[in-house]
């Protein structure tokens, strides 16, 4: 009798330590579980996701902003500034320092806007003020030299409104995103083009509705390398 109430004894105590040891398991490694990610390891950062919300401290002000219709620029105007749909635009007025490469001369009115009335018109605001060489890509208009007749064509612009996946869904996003992901400097505030004016800058995030158009490849058969060596 003695003998069977050790064993049982025996079996309750490694059944309690068992308990203790699981129980002490389970919530050390909950523990381990919510340990913030930010803390352990940085998380990867999307540059075209992150830069959406750099301007997003303006957004209430855009959403503020009168309409200056005396002072508008249109599409049309917009694009016969590029050489091309997709190119940088060139600079429009006499730059003051001819040698500078831009930096602080270009980010005083560039970087977020403004009516400068020396111009008398409304500073277009920079997605990527942070690429301060901006004479790399922008260069000043040359109306006064002799230009040679060519045969260079230049890509129609896409349309406004004519880039929607379905009938009243959002718009897609018509042209590439490297440089261009700030969309609240080119899509908001009065030096925006009217055409391309969103009625609704607080919506910060704004590729949860708009995503890039893809173009879908068709007819792409297998890829097989002709071998031209012969001995």
């Amino acid at each position: 009798m003695k003998k069977r109430l050790g064993i049982l004894l025996l079996f309750g105590l490694l059944f309690i330590a068992f308990l203790a040891n699981w129980t002490y398991s389970y919530y050390q490694g909950l523990e381990e579980a919510y340990l913030p990610v930010l803390e352990t390891r940085p998380l990867p950062v999307i540059p075209s996701e992150k830069k959406v919300f750099e301007r997003s401290k303006y957004a209430l002000d855009y959403l503020n902003t009168p309409n200056d219709e005396n002072h508008q620029r249109t599409l049309e105007r917009y694009y016969d500034n590029r050489a091309y749909v997709g190119a940088p635009p060139s600079i429009p007025h006499p730059v003051a320092q001819k040698l500078g490469i831009g930096g602080k001369v270009c980010l005083q009115c560039h970087q977020n806007g403004g009516f400068v009335e020396k111009f008398n018109a409304y500073a277009p605001v920079t997605p990527h003020p942070e690429m301060i060489n901006c004479k790399q890509c922008h260069v000043e208009q040359q109306t006064q030299s002799s230009f040679t007749a060519s045969t260079f064509y230049k890509k129609p612009a896409p349309g406004v409104g004519s880039n929607n996946a379905l009938p009243g869904s959002p718009p897609t996003i018509p042209h590439a995103l490297l440089m261009r992901e700030n969309c609240l400097a080119c899509h908001a505030g009065p030096a925006a083009v009217k055409e391309l004016w969103i009625n609704h800058p607080e919506r910060v995030n704004c590729r949860q509705c708009h995503l890039p158009s893809q173009q879908e490849g068709k007819n792409v058969e297998e890829f097989v390398r002709i071998n031209t060596y012969s001995e």
